[in-house]
């Protein structure tokens, strides 16, 4: 009889449902400006950007326009589908379908890292420089933003940089 009247304990644990709640990384409609102590401006704009959550001081962005306006220089601007802007420093990665315009130049590749720490422009990847005269073809253009100098390499030396004149 004992047997068979005790009680079973049983332990109910309540189920906890845990409440996620989102914040949305994502901006629409982006802007950056800035200048620099040179008085060199700085300005680039994107349909979109998402701030990486490791880190907040980069945004990934989309569709991708900006505009460098150096003081007493030509201005220069930048296109791409992508970028990686990181808001401490004003660099910047631009990824597939790059521009850049300047002057009668233009200059098409799928990567581009831009530094104004560094003070430069460095093209790559199915890199080509057109103007009214000149069509070239290379692995990397790398032009300096202060003194426009520029250098024009491939990376390995048993190629050479492809120049063809329009005339």
């Amino acid at each position: 009889y004992s047997y068979l009247n005790k009680k079973k304990e049983t332990k109910i644990t309540p189920e906890v449902k845990e409440e996620t709640s989102y914040n949305s990384n994502i901006i629409l409609d982006v802007n950056y400006s800035s200048i620099d102590i040179n008085g060199n401006e700085y300005i680039i704009n994107a349909e979109k950007g998402e701030i990486d959550l490791n880190n907040n001081n980069i945004v990934y962005l989309t569709n991708v326009s900006a505009i460098l306006k150096p003081k007493k220089k030509d201005l220069v601007t930048v296109k791409s589908n992508f970028g990686k802007y990181n808001t401490n420093n004003y660099d910047t990665i631009f990824t597939k379908n790059v521009i850049i315009t300047y002057l009668n130049n233009k200059i098409k590749g799928e990567y581009l890292d831009f530094s104004i720490e560094r003070n430069s422009m460095i093209m790559s990847k199915n890199v080509i420089y057109s103007n009214k005269k000149n069509i070239l073809k290379s692995d990397v253009i790398e032009i300096d933003l202060e003194t426009k100098d520029t250098k024009i390499f491939m990376f390995e030396n048993n190629k050479k940089v492809n120049i063809k004149s329009k005339n």
